[in-house]
C-alpha cells in the first residue's frame, strides 16, 4: 500500500510568492487583501493533489535573521531590514508589506487550525528547521521552497521542489543529478559554491574576484572548499587554481569560514511542540474562513489533504 512523501514547506517562501503573484484586488469581506492567504491555500491544495503526501509540515520562521548569523556576517540579509533601524540592533525587522503582515499571521493560524504541524525554533530560520527534519526523515520527503540554498539538504530520499519560473507545472523537482545539471555542483557542495561566488539574496558577499564559473571549476577540481583551501595554502597551482586565486583564498580565509557557517542550514535545531500535528479545529477554520473570505479555499485544502493521506487499497 503506497504512502506518499512528507512535504516540508518553507511557509514564508510560499506566502511571499503568493502575495506577489496574485493581485491585491483579491479582498476579504472587510476590504483587506487576501491574495497571500488564497494563494497559499491553493498551493497546498495542488501540492496535496499532486504528491499525495503522508504528512504536510509547514516550517516557520521564528527568527528570519538570527543574531548568531549577523554576528558572523554583518551583511547577512541587511537589504531586507526596515530602513531607519540599524541591522543587528533590537527592533530590526524584515521589510514586510503592510498588506502581507496580517495575512501571514492568519496563514499561521490556519495551518494550526487545519491540524498541520507548524514547527519553528527560537533563534533559527525555517531553513534550519527544514534541514533538521530532512536529515532525520526516515521516509521520503520533498522540500518545497523558492530558496535555492535549500538544495544543500537533498540526499537519497529527499528531493526539492523549487518554486520558480511561473506555475507549479514549471517547478522543477530536484534530486542530486538535477542539482548537478542545474548548478554544476553536488548538493553537498552548494554551500561552498555560494561562499565562493556570493549570494546577494542573503547578503553573502563571496570572495572578491571569483565569479560563478570559476567557483564551479574550483569546487569540481578540488572537491569543495576544504580541498581548495589546502591546495591554495600549499601552492598547488593545478588548473584552474592560479597564484592570483590562491592569494584571494588565503587573504579571505576568515571571511570564507564565517560565510560558510552562515550559509549552512543547521541540522540540530530543537523544534517546539508545534512540530506535532493536532486535531482539526473546525470552529476556528469557519471563523477565519469567513473573516478572510477564503472558506472555499480552506475547504478545498482540507479535502485535498484528507484525500492525500488516505492509503490506497
Amino acid at each position: 500500500m503506497p504512502i506518499g512523501p512528507t512535504l516540508l514547506l518553507d511557509s514564508a517562501s510560499l506566502y511571499y510568492r503568493s502575495f506577489y503573484a496574485l493581485p491585491d484586488s483579491m479582498t476579504a469581506p472587510d476590504g483587506r487583501p487576501h491574495n497571500a492567504i488564497r494563494g497559499f491555500l491553493s498551493t497546498m491544495t495542488r501540492l496535496a493533489a499532486r504528491y499525495r503526501p503522508s504528512t504536510v509540515v509547514a516550517c516557520w520562521d521564528e527568527d528570519w535573521r538570527p543574531g548568531w548569523r549577523v554576528d558572523l556576517l554583518a551583511s547577512y540579509k541587511t537589504h531586507r531590514v526596515e530602513s531607519g533601524v540599524e541591522p543587528g540592533r533590537p527592533g530590526a525587522s524584515e521589510q514586510t508589506p503592510d498588506a502581507l503582515g496580517p495575512q501571514a499571521e492568519a496563514i499561521g493560524e490556519l495551518i494550526l487550525a487545519m491540524g498541520l504541524a507548524r514547527p519553528g525554533s527560537a533563534g533559527f530560520e525555517a531553513d534550519d528547521v527544514i534541514a533538521t527534519l530532512a536529515a532525520s526523515e526516515q521516509a521520503t520527503a520533498i522540500v518545497v521552497s523558492g530558496d535555492r540554498d535549500l538544495v544543500q539538504v537533498i540526499r537519497p530520499g529527499v528531493q526539492m521542489l523549487l518554486t520558480v519560473n511561473g506555475g507549479m507545472d514549471k517547478w522543477p523537482l530536484l534530486d542530486a543529478a538535477a542539482v548537478v545539471e542545474r548548478f554544476g555542483v553536488e548538493p553537498g557542495q552548494y554551500v561552498d559554491l555560494a561562499v565562493l561566488r556570493g549570494d546577494p539574496s542573503d547578503g553573502i558577499p563571496g570572495v572578491p574576484g571569483i565569479g560563478p564559473k570559476t567557483a564551479v571549476a574550483l569546487i569540481t577540481e578540488f572537491g569543495g572548499l576544504n580541498g581548495l583551501i589546502v591546495a591554495a595554502a600549499a601552492g598547488d597551482f593545478s588548473k584552474p587554481l592560479t597564484p592570483r586565486l590562491a592569494g584571494l583564498i588565503d587573504e579571505h580565509r576568515n571571511l570564507i569560514d564565517r560565510m560558510r557557517l552562515v550559509a549552512t542550514a543547521r541540522t540540530d535545531v530543537p523544534v517546539d511542540a508545534r512540530w506535532m500535528p493536532g486535531p482539526v479545529q473546525y470552529d476556528v477554520l469557519a471563523d477565519l474562513g469567513s473573516r478572510w473570505g477564503v472558506t472555499r479555499f480552506v475547504d478545498e485544502a482540507l479535502g485535498a489533504l484528507s484525500l492525500a493521506q488516505t492509503v490506497d487499497e
